[in-house]
């Protein structure tokens, strides 16, 4: 197998991490996100979508991460994802959650257009707005993973127990670290990622995306 990936990547980051605590053998190949060799052949070819992560498993090829990380999953027998069918539902409904509700506000709603210049708006004002509008979205799935999802008893995301919507949960909710979030508005969120941290892979998968986070240190977000 072949992961195509960049490591400061938001959706590779819970895959890469999944492979490295899961023992999956697995070959890497990075995609040069920041000079946009996702644009360029052969990897255009390879996955249209011009995005990373994309597995090769023989002549069987997969984008987007959650599904990567449950056919993963699934072809190695991992507890992670519990064969239990309401366990497993619930596992889904999270990780559909994270994908597509809060990760549209907090995202690419708050994060990315204060980060990336292909993702600012034309005007300062119409800028400003955006950002506005992504940090009270971002605020209210904040609080709702804080309060519902995890809340005070809980150490992950579906109970007790960790499941591969941890992973990916992790990989978005860690993005807010670039611009300096501390979640501590947040302490269930927080101490939900503090267990993440935990992992043995954690810090050696993250390596280059803390690089990233240090660099931002004192600049000027809007923050939640």
């Amino acid at each position: 197998m072949k992961l195509y990936m960049h490591p400061v990547s938001t959706a590779c980051r819970p895959v890469r991490l999944f492979i490295a605590e899961s023992g999956i053998a697995c070959d890497e190949e990075m995609v040069d996100i920041l000079t946009g060799a996702h644009y360029q052949e052969p990897y255009a070819s390879l996955n249209p979508n011009r995005m990373v992560p994309l597995l090769e498993d023989g002549d069987f090829r997969l984008t987007e991460a959650s599904a990567i990380m449950k056919y993963l999953a699934e072809k190695n027998d991992s507890p992670l994802y519990p064969k239990d069918p309401k366990k497993r539902a619930k596992v889904n409904e999270m990780m559909d959650w994270l994908n597509t509700q809060f990760y549209r506000d907090f995202g690419y709603g708050l994060v990315y257009p204060q980060l990336f210049p292909h993702h600012k708006r034309r005007s300062d004002e119409a800028h400003a707005g955006a950002v506005a509008w992504g940090a009270q979205g971002a605020k209210n799935w904040l609080q709702i993973l804080n309060d519902y999802w995890i809340g005070p008893n809980n150490q992950y995301l579906c109970g007790n127990d960790v499941t591969i919507a941890d992973y990916f949960g992790a990989g978005l909710v860690s993005i807010g670290e670039l611009i300096d979030c501390d979640f501590a508005a947040y302490p269930n969120v927080k101490r939900w990622l503090g267990n993440m941290k935990k992992l043995k892979s954690w810090n050696a998968v993250n390596e280059v995306f803390n690089g990233f986070t240090a660099a931002n240190k004192g600049k000027e977000f809007v923050r939640v």
